[in-house]
């Protein structure tokens, strides 16, 4: 079934517009890239395209193949980072990191309890527990650098709360609070598919972040979840970042893409988007040479 998507205009992570698109969905799954098998399945007939999310590079020949007279765009390739859990213990996967990284680490744990108070953290498994990490993180979400600015926050609405209590109900969600006092701090949330934990949202209140909330409670998380000897994989799902390359043990490459039906609208919106795109990195070139684009990261976190 096709399903609403948009083409995007972005300024780094942030949407400043959007252009509506029926298009049918591929995602592959972790596992999906890693296997390397999965069938692609024929997209319903009246689509404007077709939205390809996380693909292996192994297969983008052949998925564009299957679609020659269509049009390429909005595309981004990344390493899907992950951890390889199985057969692996919390003790070797600290192993696997560097002596000053693990300082680095010990030393933000020792440093969030010396200024902020002793801290805790609770885990969320059952509906009720979840319902509770609900209760409590979702006003924390609405404060944080990724819901204010990223539109990437705990989704709030019924449909979503529904969805992860369907799934805490039948013991696919795991999900974490890490607490200063009665005040939550940082909150993780980890829906399982399969035998793979996936990094749905990670946020923390701007009020700690020079501690590394966020940081201190993935580590923590991964010592519990480690210790169930569980699971396959924590799939940090697509998208670079400083936080997944160091916690990830593995990557591997992978691309999302739209591919258009080649209409006249079609062709006039890929266009005007790679217009808008060169001019971005024009102007991102300029502003990281004189240092200007650091002073407004800055500002926009603040």
């Amino acid at each position: 079934m096709s399903s609403g998507a948009s083409i995007d205009f972005t300024l780094g992570s942030r949407r400043l517009a959007s252009v509506d698109r029926a298009l049918a969905t591929w995602a592959f799954s972790l596992e999906d890239a890693l296997d390397g098998s999965s069938p692609l399945t024929p997209p319903p007939p009246g689509a404007d395209g077709l939205r390809v999310l996380s693909a292996p590079q192994s297969r983008i020949a052949e998925i564009e193949e299957r679609f020659p007279d269509h049009l390429l765009g909005s595309r981004q390739s990344y390493g899907r980072h992950y951890i390889a859990m199985e057969g692996n213990s919390f003790e070797n996967y600290l192993a696997g990191f560097s002596s000053k990284t693990r300082s680095t680490l010990r030393r933000k744990a020792r440093k969030l309890a010396k200024e902020a108070g002793e801290y805790t953290l609770t885990e969320h498994i059952t509906r009720a527990e979840v319902e509770a990490f609900l209760e409590a993180a979702l006003p924390l979400s609405a404060k944080t650098y990724q819901a204010r600015l990223l539109d990437a926050g705990l989704p709030d609405s019924p449909e979503a709360r529904a969805e992860m209590l369907n799934k805490a109900q039948n013991g696919q969600m795991r999900c974490f609070l890490l607490w200063v006092g009665k005040r939550p701090i940082a909150y993780l949330s980890l829906p399982l598919v399969g035998n793979t934990l996936v990094y749905a949202h990670l946020g923390y209140d701007p009020e700690f972040a020079r501690l590394s909330p966020g940081t201190v409670l993935q580590l923590i998380a991964l010592e519990r979840l480690f210790a169930e000897n569980a699971y396959a994989y924590f799939d940090f799902t697509e998208g670079e970042g400083a936080h997944k390359a160091m916690f990830g043990t593995d990557s591997i490459e992978c691309s999302s893409f739209v591919l258009l039906s080649p209409t006249i609208a079609n062709r006039a919106l890929l266009g005007a988007r790679a217009s808008f795109d060169g001019a971005v990195e024009a102007a991102r070139s300029v502003a990281d040479r004189t240092g200007v684009l650091t002073k407004i990261r800055s500002a926009l976190r603040a």
